[in-house]
Order: structure tokens, then C-alpha cells, then sequence
């Protein structure tokens, strides 16, 4: 039956149409041929926006000489997006993760869904292999569902199985998975996992994402037991950590023995450890990251990392000043959900400096990211009321149920010193801290 669906890549984007609405999958689940060939049509149609999400690919559609033609959307920014940003033909979608899909679908309908699959089982049946976060809703509700159907990609199970049925028109691939190139741990990096597995109990339940931070934690997790796995993105490092045994999810209270994700990326030995692996569970998004959901595991441990905070707790994660350059992604779903969990922490980790361009000069200078005031026009994307724990290379500082007086010596205290006694200053000055 999947034979009599199958056409060219080219055939594909003849149907598209001027001012249609495109979803494309995340991260690995774009269709690569689709929007290799997207271009080719760019004089046919006008004002066709594509909605995606941590594109990996740099592509010719993504030009900004086709910007009249095609406008990205996207719910997560990686750098062909911030880019296309630059160049005046793409858009943020502020969201929460868990409600990426429902809220885009309240102010779009998708006309076409393109994304990926493996080949088809013998009852029928497709998977969507490395993610559903919004796929499977916008192909229950797009006018023509479009999937690149290729042997190389893992067969996961989950919310991820459909039937043929349900698809218009396969197009064959055999393009390998994307991969992601794995980040070495730098010297900062293996003391603040060090300091963050140190609060890691066996039979905990984590959720990391990607980075030096991220793998350096996992890294250091190797004399635990019993851990369990609940996260928005299944990493390379969690797939290693599950084969020498450490994780099993023998402890969890939801989803007991099963790793439950929402996106697979990484490199080939995660793919190779996902196919067809049942502790694998590729479950819807909305589900996966809503708070009162991750809550139901008791110790959960959060780990996300933020590219600036104040001295209140503030988190700005997502953009550089009015720049956006990421995300809001799952951070606060996690963190909310960990909080909320019995016996859960969430973690904010960060570097205590950063080398930072002067607009003036043009040359690179320290800074502190620990900060009095964050840089203007930053965006706020976990609120001082929900940081929990935040570890930089210098210490944790807890900051829950604790006053501001207190936030602010204890942040100060995990900032590098050459800048403590200028935030002691600018908290005094700003009004910030009182005078206890």
C-alpha cells in the first residue's frame, strides 16, 4: 500500500502553495530532501511560512534572497536560525515546550506536515523514530502529511507508531540520522558536574540536555544506581550511562523501567541503542514536559544551564540582551515539574565569567554572569520564584524559600571572586539588599 504513495522530493514541493503554513519536525526529524529542493519553487509562491524547531541543517531555502518567498517560525533557535534572524526572514515563538503544539495550532492550521519515518512493519506500521514533541499533533490536523521514509533511522516505540493510512505520500531517503558532534567536558565543566552529581541519589530520576555542562554531570554519575530517566531530550551520554547499568528506572514511580523521552539526538551509538529498544518510551510532548506529569516522579533532578542570572535568582536562558539566540525550550517545564516532585531539585548551572565582545572596542573582555542588573532587553525565561538550586564553578547556592537579602550573598558567594565586592556594591547601591 506504501508503495503506491511514494513520489520524488520535487513532486513534494509542487504542492505547496502561496501563503501556506509548513511544520516541519524537530531537530533530526526534519525532511532533509523536502527542504533541500524547497528553493527550487521559490518563484511559483510567496509568503509560505515553515514552522520548526532546532533546525541542524543550513539549506538553501533558508537564504535570505528567497525571504519574499519563505518566513521561518521557529519554537527553538540554532545558529542557521539566529541567521535567518539576522537577515529578516524569521520569528520567534515564544512557548513553553510542553505547549508548543497547542498553542501554535490555536493560530495556525497546518496545511502540510513534513517529517521522517522508518520503513513500514509488517502490520502496516511506520514510527517516527527520533521525536514526536509536536509531530503527531500536527499531523492529526495538517491537510497533507509528507514523511521521508528512510532504513537508516532507529524504530522507536511509544506515541511514535502509524499506520500508512494516515500519510498522504512517503518520499524514500537514505540519508544518515543527523548527528550531533559530542562536547568534551572542559576542567569548569567536570567540577560542576562533580559538584551536581554530588546531589544525585542513587534511584533518582534525571532529565539533562546537551553541552559540556550536561555531559559532564553524566559523566560523573557512573558510581550511582538505579537511576531513571525522565527528559524532554534523550542524549548520547544517557544512552552509555543505561548500557554499563547504571540507569534501569528499577526506583521510578512513573514509567517504572522505562526511559521516557521526547526527542532522540545525539550520535549513532544512541540511535543504534534506541532501535528497537522497549526501555526506550518516544512520547508525546505535551505529555512528556508537563509540569504536574514530570511531578509524579518522586526525586526528580532537573539540569539546565542559563546563560546569565541576577542577584534575585532571575534566569535569562534564551537570548543575549534583545538578541534571541536559543530557546525557552523545556527549562522551566523541568524545573517546575522537579520542584514539584517529592524529594525533587532543579539545578541552573553556569559558568562564572564569560568572554564578551565590547561593542565599542570590538574586543573580547571578561565578565561576571552573575549579575546586579541583567543586560537590557534580556528576556526572563525562569523567574526568580521557581530557581532552585544554581552551581557555577565555585559552589551551590540554594535559594529556595530564602529571602532576597539572603539569594544575593549566597549567589555572590558562587561568583568569581575578582567581581563579589562590585555585586556587594551593586546590591547595596540598587537597592536590592537590605541592610542586614
Amino acid at each position: 500500500m506504501h508503495k503506491s504513495k511514494i513520489i520524488t522530493a520535487r513532486e513534494a514541493v509542487s504542492f505547496v502553495k502561496s501563503n501556506d503554513q509548513i511544520v516541519s519536525g524537530l531537530g533530526c526529524s526534519e525532511a532533509r530532501n523536502f527542504l533541500s529542493v524547497l528553493h527550487e519553487i521559490a518563484d511559483d509562491v510567496t509568503n509560505v511560512h515553515l514552522n520548526n524547531c532546532l533546525p541542524m541543517a543550513d539549506l538553501p531555502y533558508m537564504d535570505a534572497a528567497y525571504k519574499d518567498s519563505f518566513f521561518v517560525n521557529g519554537w527553538f533557535y540554532s545558529p542557521a536560525m539566529r541567521k535567518m534572524h539576522r537577515n529578516g526572514n524569521a520569528s520567534f515563538i515564544p512557548n513553553h515546550l510542553h505547549r508548543a503544539s497547542i498553542h501554535r495550532l490555536a493560530a495556525i492550521r497546518p496545511n502540510i506536515f513534513i517529517g521522517v519515518c522508518t520503513p513500514p512493519d509488517e502490520h502496516g506500521y511506520v514510527s517516527l523514530s527520533t521525536g514526536n514533541t509536536y509531530e503527531r499533533r500536527m499531523i492529526d490536523v495538517a491537510d497533507l502529511v509528507i514523511l521521508e521514509m528512510n532504513e537508516k533511522f532507529p524504530r522507536t516505540y511509544g506515541d511514535v507508531e502509524l499506520h500508512i493510512s494516515q500519510v498522504d505520500y512517503f518520499i524514500e531517503a537514505d540519508y544518515d540520522v543527523p548527528e550531533l558532534p559530542n562536547i568534551e567536558p572542559s576542567e569548569k565543566d567536570k567540577v560542576i558536574g562533580q559538584l551536581i552529581a554530588s546531589q544525585i541519589e542513587d534511584g533518582d530520576s534525571i532529565q539533562v540536555g546537551i553541552g559540556g555542562i550536561p555531559n559532564a554531570v553524566v559523566n560523573a554519575l557512573y558510581d550511582k544506581r538505579n537511576l531513571g530517566v525522565h527528559t524532554e531530550m534523550l542524549t548520547s551520554e544517557i544512552a552509555k550511562l543505561a548500557m554499563a547499568g547504571v540507569i534501569n528506572g528499577a526506583k521510578k514511580t512513573l514509567h517504572r523501567g522505562k526511559m521516557v523521552t521526547t526527542f532522540i539526538m545525539g550520535d549513532k551509538t544512541l540511535y543504534d541503542f534506541c532501535h528497537e529498544n522497549p526501555s526506550v518510551l518516544v512520547l508525546d510532548g505535551h505529555y512528556v514536559n508537563k509540569p504536574s506529569v514530570i511531578a509524579q516522579n518522586d526525586n526528580q533532578v532537573s539540569i539546565n544551564t542559563t546563560l546569565e542570572i541576577d542577584l534575585t535568582g532571575q534566569c535569562a536562558s534564551e537570548s543575549i540582551g534583545h538578541i534571541q539566540y536559543s530557546g525557552t525550550g523545556g527549562q522551566v517545564d523541568t524545573a517546575r515539574g522537579a520542584v514539584d516532585a517529592k524529594n525533587g531539585k532543579s539545578f541552573i548551572a553556569l559558568y562564572s565569567t564569560a568572554m564578551v565582545r565590547n561593542r565599542e572596542t570590538g574586543e573580547r573582555e571578561e565578565k561576571s554572569k552573575i549579575v546586579s542588573q541583567l543586560t537590557p532587553g534580556a528576556v526572563v525565561t525562569l523567574t526568580r520564584s521557581e530557581t532552585d538550586r544554581v552551581v557555577t564553578e565555585y559552589g551551590i547556592a540554594e535559594l529556595r524559600g530564602q529571602t532576597v537579602d539572603e539569594r544575593v550573598k549566597r549567589l555572590i558567594a558562587i561568583a568569581h571572586p575578582a567581581y563579589r565586592e562590585q555585586l556587594h556594591y551593586d546590591a547595596k547601591k540598587f537597592g536590592i539588599l537590605g541592610g542586614h
